[in-house]
């Protein structure tokens, strides 16, 4: 049985289509990457399954019931932090606990909080606030809120991306093992395949827009633990990337059309001033064929 359903979704801005009869089914328990170009509507996507937008067409399901708006049962995680610059680490993941589990007495949500600030090894930074942390740090404190919340589904919306890419492969490593004890049903969005092979069980690339919709999905059959350094000499691993990649490119290749438009040039010819005019003569505007032209674009 499903824990999350998209059934034919479609959404549109300012009549521009960004997603097209998406179609998602995530059972429970399962790490699902999403990867595709920026600007394909991957934040869109996930903003739907986080009830932060609304669909146009189509139904968002959690537990066979409709997404209608944002909720504690689904964390998200977002790629600039989000964090209360005045807070504290504590305070700021406490802000969330406090607001999804106000009926429990002081003391148990205090070491709720600290459970899991030591998650995702932040202890010795408990009392700073995010201006005295790194990025990396900063995105820890972000994944534990998200964490201590208790969510049915994790939604990470690019987290990693604004990293170095040594923060972003201890991070990458990070929510691997948080996963494992954890047992979270995680949905990632990413552009970068490798990541997405590297901690889901299944790819689904995106396809490019406008009108983006989901390819087909991979299956990582990849035994956890997963080592970075073997993975990179895995045929499997090799495989879904060049089929994950292939495919990604190949989308965006057939979105290109031709199409021919006219363009009229300025209708402007230089004046003879040796020709003297009389008062009040009428001019008429200068007709020259070579000024209009056609040409061909892709789009």
């Amino acid at each position: 049985m499903s824990l999350l359903e998209l059934n034919n979704v479609s959404k549109s801005f300012g009549g521009s289509c960004v997603l097209k009869d998406v179609n998602l089914s995530i059972a429970k328990g399962e790490f699902v990457a999403i990867v595709g170009f920026s600007g394909a509507g991957k934040t869109t996507l996930i903003s739907l399954i986080a009830g932060l937008l609304k669909a146009d067409s189509g139904t968002v399901t959690l537990n066979d019931k409709p997404v209608t708006g944002p909720g504690p049962d689904r964390g998200i995680v977002f790629q600039n932090y989000s964090l209360l610059p005045w807070l504290s680490v504590f305070e700021n993941i406490s802000l969330a606990v406090d607001q999804v589990f106000g009926d429990w007495d002081a003391a148990k949500r205090r070491a709720h909080v600290e459970h899991y600030i030591k998650m995702v090894n932040l202890t010795p930074a408990r009392d700073k606030r995010p201006s005295e942390l790194s990025g990396g740090m900063r995105q820890r404190v972000s994944v534990a809120r998200a964490l201590a919340m208790d969510p049915q589904i994790l939604l990470l919306d690019e987290p990693l991306s604004a990293l170095d890419a040594l923060t972003r492969a201890t991070l990458q490593d990070e929510i691997s093992r948080i996963r494992e004890e954890t047992h979270k049903t995680v949905v990632l969005i990413t552009n970068d395949p490798d990541e997405g092979i590297y901690l889901a069980d299944r790819i689904i690339p995106l396809t490019a827009g406008p009108g983006a919709t989901l390819g087909p999905s991979f299956t990582v059959d990849i035994p956890r633990p997963r080592d970075r350094k073997a993975i990179n000499h895995d045929a499997h691993f090799k495989q879904l990337r060049r089929d994950v990649t292939t495919f990604l490119l190949d989308s965006k290749h057939d979105q290109k059309t031709t199409v021919t438009r006219k363009l009229v040039l300025p209708d402007i010819e230089p004046e003879d001033l040796t020709v003297i005019r009389s008062f009040g003569e009428r001019r008429t505007a200068p007709k020259r064929s070579r000024e209009i032209q056609e040409e061909k674009i892709e789009v």
